[in-house]
C-alpha cells in the first residue's frame, strides 16, 4: 500500500530542527564509501542520531564558511540514504547526474524559504524533477509516468492551493513509492552514520 503524505506528517513534527532545511537521497546499489568517491568526500567522523549530524553540520559550515557541507550516510537494504542538514547537493544537476552513473538516484529538498525540489534520475538521465510545492510543472523524460501515484500521495496537481500543505512529507512518501525505503523516527535516531564532508559546488 502506498504511503501518503500524512503518513510523513510526524517528520516536520518530531525533527524541526532539520525539517526546515534538508536533502534526502537515496541511491541503489552504492555503499556509502563508493557514493562518497563519487561525491570526492572528505570522511569525518561518525556520528550517532539525526540531533547530532544536525549540530555537526552547522558548526561545519560555520568552520569552513560554508565551503563545504557535511554529509551523513548510512545503507538501508540495497540502497545508501545519504543526508543533509540546511543541504542540496543531491538535488544540483551537476552532481546528482554524474553520480547516478550505474544506478537510481532518489532525491528531495527543501529550504527555509520553502523553495524545494524532487529529483529522480537514472543512469545520468533525468526521469523526473519538479518543486514538490507546485508538483503541476514537471520536467525530465517521463514528467507524467507516477501522476496517479502523486494524486493519491497527496500532491495537489490541480491550481487550487490545498488546505494543509503537506508537499514536503509527500515528498518522503513518493521516493518510499520509487525505493522501498522507508525514512522512519527509529532511523534517524538510533543510526549511527558514515559522516563526509563536501565540497560545495
Amino acid at each position: 500500500m502506498t504511503k501518503t503524505g500524512a503518513d510523513y506528517a510526524w517528520f516536520e513534527d518530531d525533527f524541526p530542527d532539520i525539517a526546515e532545511a534538508y536533502c534526502f537521497t537515496l541511491v541503489r546499489g552504492l555503499s556509502p564509501a563508493e557514493l562518497m568517491f563519487r561525491l570526492e568526500g572528505r570522511p569525518e567522523a561518525p556520528l550517532r542520531g539525526i540531533a547530532a549530524v544536525v549540530d555537526a553540520a552547522f558548526a561545519q559550515y560555520d568552520l569552513e564558511e560554508g565551503n563545504r557541507q557535511l554529509v551523513a550516510m548510512t545503507t538501508v537494504g540495497t540502497w545508501t540514504l545519504l543526508i543533509e542538514p540546511n543541504g542540496y547537493l543531491g538535488v544540483t544537476d551537476k552532481q546528482a547526474l554524474p553520480a547516478s552513473a550505474g544506478t537510481s538516484w532518489i532525491s528531495h529538498f527543501t529550504n527555509i524559504n520553502a523553495v524545494g525540489t524532487f529529483l529522480w534520475a537514472e543512469d545520468q538521465v533525468l526521469r523526473l524533477c519538479f518543486d514538490p510545492m507546485f508538483p503541476e510543472d514537471r520536467w525530465g523524460t517521463g514528467p507524467d509516468g507516477l501522476l496517479d501515484v502523486m494524486e493519491r500521495i497527496g500532491f495537489h496537481l490541480d491550481e487550487e492551493a490545498p488546505e494543509t500543505d503537506l508537499s514536503s512529507p509527500a515528498a518522503f512518501a513518493l521516493a518510499e513509492h520509487l525505493t522501498g525505503v522507508a525514512i522512519t523516527p527509529a532511523l534517524l535516531q538510533e543510526t549511527t552514520f558514515t559522516c563526509a564532508t563536501v565540497q560545495i559546488q
